[in-house]
């Protein structure tokens, strides 16, 4: 498809409530929303960077520059027929993961829009609901916290998923366990242990976890190694994982035993699906983790975990859970399996709410071909 131009929205969305974790506290969630135009058509696209550099180190700000400096220039007045095509465009521009992913987005929904497909369809996603659990942020204390998860459990969600940090893991969880023991419940640390302080997380082990995610530096692999191994709970690779190379270095060293996809870390859904279908081959379950999406990355995130190897639920959870207003005109809801359903509408399968774009706006930036 021919790209005729393209529209970059730097929003601000107020979150429900604050989402702490060990690497920060959000109570507003930048993104930049990338609107493309070709042939008729315009496809949506949510670049998850946030405003910090504490996730990784793309903000929103060096993203826009990327975006607008970088990726627009190859693409514009271009012929864009694949997403092959495009990965070959950019393939130039070293990192940049959550930029790059986000026109990837926006161009499979104009693939979608043109074929009158769904994603789920593109994909070959097999499922028309996916299970989907909650993450918790990390709460004043373990007694707040245990009342914050009950709270989600009560509304249905079958799986949770408990930030820690150091300070706040061992107690904290295995309050969340003695109080619900039979929730489906798993941690994660974004990267706050280096591997000296295993012994401290040593007791999970003991807590009938699902899993335990990226407790260890987010570059590195070869320690994660080292700990699976005094584990008997299965060791998920989050930041670690950062194309499909990464996760074949993953599966060789035996770092982990389960990968959490997000098409955004890992430089758009094709690089995404890959991931998939290496796991899938070598029966490593993967599930879909989440960036407090918009309704445009959450119908994106639905669509990638339509797929067979998507095992486990992700963090997907519906969209009050984090917005009281979105920038879609679609809402998703949890079903009472704790399940959400699948859009099966042509490409993304949402239509933008574009007064709610506009009261979020912090900038616009039009870039004609």
């Amino acid at each position: 498809m021919k790209i005729e131009s393209i529209v970059l929205h730097h929003i601000s969305m107020p979150l429900v409530a604050p989402f702490e974790t060990s690497f920060g506290r959000e109570t507003n969630r930048q993104c930049v929303i990338i609107e493309l135009r070709a042939e008729g058509l315009v496809g949506y696209g949510e670049c998850v960077a946030s405003r910090d550099p504490g996730y990784n180190y793309e903000t929103t700000g060096t993203s826009l520059h990327i975006l607008a400096e970088f990726i627009a220039p190859l693409i514009l007045g271009r012929d864009v027929k694949t997403a092959a095509d495009y990965q070959k465009l950019v393939s130039g521009i070293r990192g940049h993961h959550l930029a790059k992913a986000g026109v990837e987005m926006a161009l499979w929904d104009l693939f979608g829009k043109a074929s009158g497909k769904s994603l789920r369809e593109l994909f070959g996603g097999k499922r028309e609901k996916v299970e989907v659990g909650v993450s918790v942020g990390i709460q004043s204390s373990a007694q707040s916290l245990v009342r914050t998860v009950g709270e989600y459990v009560q509304q249905g969600y079958a799986r949770v998923k408990i930030k820690i940090k150091p300070g706040r893991d061992v107690q904290d969880t295995s309050a969340v366990r003695q109080a619900f023991p039979n929730v489906r419940l798993q941690v994660d640390a974004n990267s706050a242990y280096a591997l000296a302080e295993f012994a401290a997380l040593k007791p999970l082990d003991e807590l009938n976890l699902l899993l335990i995610e990226q407790p260890l530096f987010e570059d590195d692999i070869w320690d994660h190694h080292k700990l699976q191994a005094q584990f008997k709970t299965p060791i998920c690779l989050d930041e670690s994982i950062v194309s499909p190379r990464h996760a074949r270095y993953a599966l060789e060293m035996q770092a982990c035993k389960i990968i959490n996809i997000k098409a955004g870390r890992v430089g758009g859904l094709s690089q995404a699906l890959l991931i998939h279908d290496f796991c899938a081959a070598n029966q490593i379950p993967v599930w879909c983790g989440g960036m407090l999406e918009t309704g445009i990355g959450r119908a994106s995130n639905l669509a990638l975990a339509s797929l067979p190897n998507f095992i486990l639920p992700g963090d997907l959870s519906a969209s009050d859970r984090y917005y009281a207003r979105d920038i879609t005109q679609e809402r998703f809801a949890l079903n009472s399996d704790s399940t959400i359903n699948v859009p099966t509408a042509p490409g993304l399968g949402v239509t933008l709410d574009e007064a709610a774009l506009k009261d979020f706006s912090l900038s616009k930036i039009l870039l004609p071909a």
